[in-house]
């Protein structure tokens, strides 16, 4: 699309004429919708939908749109976001030691493929600094410790406040976030392999191999104050068998992570993913 678009994720209770109704806003402001998609909830009687449609010739300006619709969506009782197509976020992300998800996503964005700005890396080790460097990126070390965390944590938002943050990326940033930094920051998307809850903690695919599994794979979330337990954007897994190392277990989970994490962001930066309920629908 050469002009720009504004796309709609709305979440309502389901009725009749829903379509219609949202259809005709857009119409009768001559908007020319290019994409739709609807949902319905029958566990949770709840309509979802994400409508995207060209601003050439729309007849409101980008303030009046959320004004306007604010009087339809309360009537419909529905929560709902607005978002415009040539609006780039701007992203953090954290890493710990780990490289692959890091690197990956940078050259994603760096290649086009992530529609974002990632001005910020923060770390709670000084490992991956160089990498920083080499492209031009702002690095923070900011260790964590239990007698830290608290103060570092207040910096960490500070931080994304002062880079003006809309995503934070955990890419194996391996500490937990405290409840607080999640009510102060709840758009944060983690990463993490397949094998929880059953091998929690360090060395997971080697304790994997040990046991023989015969898959393994990697899981996208919205991180919540229940840990590694947000609602799901991706998902994937992939075939392993006695053939395999445990060198080769950790190679396949990391091609897996990178792909999973590549595709929850960007997902997420092109507003396709609607969360209700615990749970996501993601519009593809």
């Amino acid at each position: 699309m050469s002009a720009p678009t504004a796309t709609l994720l709305i979440s309502c209770p389901d009725q009749k004429g829903l379509v219609a109704k949202i259809a005709h806003f857009i119409a009768i402001h001559h908007g020319n919708i290019i994409h739709a998609d609807h949902h319905t909830d029958f566990t949770h009687q709840l309509f979802l939908s994400r409508l995207e449609w060209s601003l050439e010739g729309f007849q409101l300006s980008r303030s009046q749109i959320g004004t306007q619709f604010s009087e339809l969506a309360e009537s419909l009782q529905a929560n709902w976001q607005l978002h415009f197509s040539d609006r780039k976020p701007r992203m953090s992300i954290w890493v710990s030691k780990q490289d692959h998800c890091l690197l990956d996503l940078l050259w994603r964005q760096q290649a086009g493929d992530l529609p974002v700005e990632i001005p910020l890396i923060i770390s709670n080790h000084d490992a991956l600094q160089p990498i920083a460097e080499q492209f031009n990126i702002d690095f923070y070390h900011l260790p964590v410790n239990k007698e830290s965390k608290a103060r570092q944590e207040k910096q960490q938002l500070a931080l994304l406040k002062q880079y003006n943050i809309d995503l934070v990326v955990l890419a194996k940033y391996m500490q937990i976030l405290s409840p607080q930094f999640i009510a102060a920051f709840s758009s944060t998307i983690n990463i993490h392999h397949s094998f929880l809850p059953a091998f929690p903690g360090a060395n997971p695919y080697q304790r994997a191999y040990k046991r023989g599994v015969k898959i393994i794979g990697a899981t996208a979330h919205y991180v919540t104050e229940d840990l590694d337990e947000g609602p799901i954007i991706e998902q994937e897994v992939v075939r392993v068998s006695h053939r395999d190392s445990s060198d080769e277990f950790i190679r396949k989970g990391k091609d897996v992570e990178r792909s999973v994490l590549a595709r929850a962001v960007r997902l997420h930066l092109q507003n396709r993913v609607l969360v209700y309920n615990h749970r996501t629908v993601v519009f593809d």
